[in-house]
């Protein structure tokens, strides 16, 4: 069974706490440990538009603001040998944790690892209601 480590827990703070209960239950049933990156959870509107400079995400912070900005999205990453990966495998049975947790707490998300156009593998997000 993993844990987040120290900073994975900081990186979560200002998340919604359905998303960190989430996350919780995930690292206690994966078959891969994860870790959440430096900017994977909330994020300022100039991170988020660093990151759209970079071109990691579609999302301007500005114009087109990401569900980061709201905490409602966390970002993740396998952490396999010691080492960050992004390996498509990895991060596919690491978002099954988070679907299968989401499921047990009754709560709804998306993988952005099914979104076409620009999958993002390394994502989750709350599924608002649209009511």
């Amino acid at each position: 069974m993993f844990k987040f480590s120290t900073s994975s827990i900081n990186n979560m703070k200002g998340v919604h706490p359905d998303l960190i209960k989430i996350a919780n239950k995930a690292i206690g049933i994966t078959w891969v440990d994860f870790g959440i990156p430096r900017y994977g959870g909330l994020r300022t509107s100039d991170i988020q538009k660093e990151l759209f400079i970079e071109g990691v995400s579609r999302c301007d912070g500005i114009i087109k603001k990401s569900k980061h900005q709201e905490g409602l999205a966390l970002d993740f990453f396998a952490y396999v040998n010691g080492k960050a990966s992004w390996r498509k495998d990895y991060l596919t049975m690491i978002a099954a944790a988070f679907m299968k947790a989401a499921i047990e707490l009754g709560i709804e998300i998306e993988w952005g690892g099914w979104w076409k156009g620009f999958p993002d593998m390394p994502h989750i997000q709350l599924i608002q209601d649209k009511g």
